[in-house]
C-alpha cells in the first residue's frame, strides 16, 4: 500500500510545480522589450567598378595547312613550311618557352559527288603554335616573316595583361567606395543612418581579351604595307554586395 500511494503523490507535486511556475513565465514574457525581437534594418546594395590599362602581352595563334595526295607528302610540306615559320619566331628573339603547339591534325580530305559515294583527294595536315609575344610593337612583323616564311594561318591575336593583380584590387576599392556612397545616399533619403556593415561578399569579376586588329597585306606588298596590330585598352572589373545595418 505504501508504494501504491507513493506515485500519486509524486505526480502531485509535479503537478503543482508546473502550475505555480506558469504565472512566472508569462510575467517574464509580458516584460520583454520589443526592441529586443525587432529586426533590424538593413540594406543590400550590389555595385561594380571597371579599370582600364593598356595590355603588355599579346598572343598570336597561326601556322601552316597543308594538303597532297598522300599523307606522306603533306606531312612532309607542312615540316617544310613549319620549319620557317620556327625560323621566322627563333629570328625575333622568341624564347622556346613562349612558343607552343596549339593544334596538330592530319586528316583526309574527301569529294562528295551529287548521289555518289564520297571519293578520297588526299590529306590535309595543320600545325598550328600558339606564341606568346611582350614586345606589342613587334606582333605585326612577326607575323609577316612568319607568312613570308611558310606560315599561311592565322587564327586571331589576343592580348593581356599579366599581373591585373593591383589592377583588380583598384576595382575592388571602386565598387566598395560605390556601395558605400549609395547606401549613405539611400539612408539619408529614407530618415535613417548607416551603422555599421554586416556582410561583404564580392560578385566576381572579369577581364575580357579583346581580339587585335589584324590587316594582312598582300604578299607582294608586304614589305610596304606591313600587317598593322592595334592592341587597345583591357577592362578589369570587380563587383561587390554589401549589407548594411540603417538606424535613426
Amino acid at each position: 500500500m505504501k508504494h501504491f500511494l507513493a506515485y500519486p503523490l509524486a505526480g502531485l507535486a509535479v503537478t503543482g510545480l508546473a502550475c505555480t511556475s506558469l504565472p512566472a513565465m508569462a510575467q517574464a514574457m509580458t516584460t520583454v522589450s520589443p526592441n529586443a525581437i525587432q529586426p533590424e534594418t538593413t540594406l543590400t546594395i550590389s555595385a561594380e567598378a571597371e579599370v582600364t590599362a593598356s595590355p603588355d602581352v599579346a598572343y598570336l595563334t597561326g601556322g601552316v595547312v597543308s594538303e597532297a595526295s598522300t599523307a606522306q607528302e603533306a606531312l612532309r610540306q607542312n615540316s617544310v613550311d613549319m620549319a620557317g615559320v620556327y625560323k621566322a619566331l627563333e629570328g625575333a628573339g622568341l624564347a622556346k618557352k613562349n612558343i607552343q603547339t596549339s593544334d596538330f591534325s592530319l586528316q583526309p580530305v574527301y569529294n562528295y559527288p551529287e548521289n555518289e559515294p564520297a571519293v578520297l583527294t588526299g590529306y590535309r595536315v595543320s600545325n598550328q603554335v600558339m606564341v606568346k609575344v611582350e614586345d606589342l610593337d613587334n606582333v605585326g612583323s612577326i607575323i609577316d616573316t612568319m607568312v613570308e616564311l611558310g606560315g599561311n594561318t592565322f587564327n586571331g591575336v589576343s592580348f593581356d595583361i599579366q599581373d591585373s593583380s593591383e589592377l583588380q584590387n583598384e576595382a575592388r576599392r571602386k565598387a566598395m567606395q560605390e556601395a558605400v556612397a549609395r547606401a549613405e545616399l539611400y539612408a539619408e533619403a529614407s530618415g535613417y543612418q548607416v551603422a555599421r556593415i554586416v556582410t561583404i561578399s564580392e560578385t566576381g569579376g572579369y577581364r575580357p581579351q579583346p581580339v587585335g586588329r589584324m590587316v594582312m597585306a598582300e604578299a607582294s606588298m608586304a614589305k610596304s604595307a606591313p600587317t598593322q596590330i592595334s592592341g587597345g585598352e583591357l577592362t578589369v572589373s570587380a563587383g561587390v554586395s554589401v549589407v548594411f545595418e540603417l538606424t535613426q
